[in-house]
């Protein structure tokens, strides 16, 4: 993967980077650590500016959180809730659980969209409930441009300092990826436990 990327962004450049980058929005497994962390060394190397990869890598992320919105939209609230009620069953979820979740998500919806975008994974699927929930258009651009800006500017940074050694970085993003995973798994337990008590 990491040679495909590097193939990508030598043939087409920052093109590369924003499709790169984009990809990673839609697909979250691909790590978007090392996507930005290659655009850092290309940046070390003179292939582009430093500027010009973090706007190329924003614009990407951009463009990939409008495919996952307009999902969103297009499923809609209730079949969204629907769906993953029928999933909460299988872990002893009730519906009320997943409407309850929907409801905080209206409350919380800007700060969720805002802060998800620097979270690995929850970046990516945070675009799906802001769609469901018809968020406007204008208000998601912008919240997403602001919090993929600061963390493209991080990695790119890192990697650009970083130079021929970007890779070793990667690991940083592992250990990120796992402490969100591990999380979310706490979360989803404590959710199941407390669903069952109030059985």
């Amino acid at each position: 993967m990491i040679q495909w990327a590097t193939d990508v962004i030598d043939t087409i450049g920052l093109v590369g980077v924003a499709f790169l980058v984009a990809l990673e929005n839609i697909f979250p497994p691909i790590p978007s650590e090392l996507i930005l962390l290659l655009a850092g060394f290309n940046v070390s190397e003179g292939r582009f500016g430093f500027v010009g990869g973090v706007i190329a890598a924003t614009a990407g992320s951009v463009i990939g959180a409008y495919f996952l919105y307009g999902i969103g939209r297009l499923v809609q609230d209730e079949r969204l809730e629907r769906f993953l009620a029928g999933i909460g069953k299988v872990i002893g979820l009730k519906k009320t659980d997943v409407h309850k979740g929907f409801v905080w998500f209206e409350r919380h919806g800007t700060k969720v969209v805002l802060f998800g975008r620097l979270v690995p994974v929850v970046r990516s699927v945070v675009s799906i409930p802001a769609g469901s929930d018809k968020m406007p258009l204008a208000r998601f651009t912008l919240l997403t441009a602001a919090g993929s800006l600061v963390w493209n500017t991080v990695w790119v940074a890192v990697g650009w300092g970083l130079g021929d050694q970007w890779e070793k970085a990667g690991k940083w993003g592992d250990y990120l990826q796992y402490a969100v995973v591990g999380a979310a798994v706490v979360g989803l337990g404590w959710l199941v436990l407390r669903a069952r008590r109030s059985r």
